[in-house]
């Protein structure tokens, strides 16, 4: 009787329940402790007559069989379970999706790639003082590495259109890593030999954030895309504080070989991970669940590969604004971010009389806040997509927050009168900054999917050639003008101007 005044009592809230035993059913549900997510339509059940729990039990089966829900706004399918299907829930639910296994490898590898990098900015300021190098001569080193970088970023982008991420970023960390290796040998042999070792080792990192774009954007649904991104790149930046903070570490325990053999050692360990449990494309794995292959699928238009002996159309890409809205922003982004990648342990112990190890935690910092900023980023674009915003909206505001906040901060840096200040200014600097993976770096697969790997190539050679002039260009202003200030104004004003450029142009629709 109790049930039966349960059920009187919510049959007028929805008539399209009446004459059923919804509110028995629900009371039973509460007591088992399952609240259905979504209304549920059931046959007409006699109250009272013999055959009710048989019904029941025919309805459930009938549910669990043939029920399905489909998203296709997020591209998403549930089925609904009832009954013994929880436990099939629950082994689901066990099993860490593979698109998970496959970010969580990009973001070790790009992890490291960035410690390469890093290693030799910290390991710079002993090596300059035992060659005796002027801060001009500094700049050509650092920029070393930039000289094959700029080469590899077309290349390894047509590569990865035709043939995958998986293999080419494979083959790219086995050759950075065994450049890292060499490094510490060629620094003591000759300048030449440590300038033909720096540019291979760019040479072999070029391929890594095509291979990174282009595998994630084959492995995640559009709406789960920025995030994985900013996951990704969070591996990179926090690559900044590792290298930063081990490096002098393991110069002052073992030596300047030291890092160099740690770092070269971790990538050669990632690879045997990589080659093993990765694949190019999710409907190539073997460990892939149905589900999760559907919820890809589903989630994300397909773009044909290039055929073989296909060239991408070079011509083509670049008669349209939204590819140089993409390439100034590449320009501008590397910029910035090599002038302060190479020189920010220099600007503190320059400027700010710091020792090695105090300008390493100095410059580490920043680098940590951009690693949770980038990810912030990523889940606050993919959060505008499935409210409804456009992505050209979400790459604008991305992109222009990107921009406009490192402009500001390096404007205040000029002011800044302890390391303390300037580290927080920094840090605020490249937290900004992080915002643009959510904009152009995500916009490259937004208007060309077939051929994003070679569009990132492009853009990225472009950047690459700011960053040798940026990095080589702060090294001379600041032998010639004694100070940092000059390069810094002019830099934020670059990023005032390209986010106009970006707003102006930039768009989210599909354009090749």
């Amino acid at each position: 009787m109790e049930a039966i005044g349960f059920t009187n009592k919510i049959q007028p809230h929805s008539s399209s329940f009446s004459n059923t035993h919804f509110g028995l059913i629900k009371f039973r549900k509460i007591h088992s402790g399952f609240e259905p997510k979504i209304p549920k339509k059931w046959k007409s059940l006699s109250l009272f007559g013999g055959e009710r729990e048989k019904r029941l039990l025919k309805e459930e089966v009938f549910l669990k069989r043939n029920f399905s829900v489909k998203c296709r706004a997020e591209g998403i399918e549930r089925g609904l379970m009832v009954g013994g299907g929880r436990s099939e829930e629950r082994r689901e639910l066990m099993v860490v999706a593979e698109r998970f296994k496959v970010v969580a490898l990009m973001a070790c590898v790009m992890c490291l790639c960035n410690a390469d990098r890093v290693v030799m900015s910290v390991a710079i300021v002993p090596l300059a003082a035992k060659h005796g190098w002027s801060n001009a001569f500094l700049g050509i080193v650092q920029s070393s590495f930039l000289w094959g970088y700029i080469f590899s970023s077309v290349i390894g982008g047509a590569l990865v259109d035709k043939y995958g991420g998986k293999k080419v970023i494979a083959w790219g960390a086995a050759l950075w890593s065994l450049s890292t290796l060499l490094t510490p040998w060629a620094a003591n042999h000759s300048t030449i030999s440590l300038l033909a070792i720096r540019a291979f080792f760019g040479l072999a990192e070029g391929v890594a954030l095509p291979s990174m774009n282009t595998l994630l954007s084959r492995w995640f649904p559009c709406h789960e895309r920025a995030t994985a991104v900013g996951i990704s790149m969070g591996g990179f930046h926090l690559g900044n504080v590792v290298g930063l903070v081990l490096t002098p570490l393991f110069m002052t325990s073992i030596g300047i070989s030291g890092p160099f053999i740690l770092f070269s050692s971790l990538g050669l360990l990632w690879l045997t991970s990589w080659i093993s449990q990765v694949t190019n494309d999710p409907k190539e794995s073997n460990s892939i669940t149905k589900a999760e292959l559907r919820l890809i699928q589903a989630g994300k238009s397909d773009s044909p590969t290039l055929q073989k002996g296909e060239l991408p159309p070079l011509r083509l890409l670049l008669s349209k604004m939204p590819t140089w809205a993409i390439i100034f922003a590449n320009v501008t982004n590397n910029w910035g971010y090599f002038v302060l990648l190479s020189w920010m342990p220099v600007y503190f112990k320059t400027v700010f009389n710091v020792n090695l190890k105090q300008a390493a935690w100095f410059s580490a910092v920043p680098w940590g806040t951009m690693a949770i900023s980038g990810y912030v980023a990523g889940a606050a674009s993919d959060f505008l997509i499935k409210a409804g915003y456009s992505l050209t909206f979400v790459r604008k505001v991305m992109q222009s927050i990107g921009f406009i906040g490192p402009g500001l901060a390096l404007l205040c840096l000029n002011f800044a009168k302890t390391p303390e200040v300037a580290s927080v200014l920094i840090t605020l600097a490249l937290s900004f900054s992080a915002f643009s993976q959510a904009g152009f770096l995500l916009n490259m697969q937004d208007i060309a999917p077939q051929y994003a790997g070679f569009l990132h190539g492009i853009s990225n050679s472009a950047g690459t050639l700011a960053a040798i002039i940026s990095t080589i260009g702060t090294g001379f202003f600041v032998q010639w003008l004694g100070s940092f200030q000059a390069f810094l104004t002019l830099t934020a004003c670059l990023y005032f101007v390209t986010a106009i450029f970006w707003n102006i142009y930039a768009t989210g629709e599909r354009v090749f």
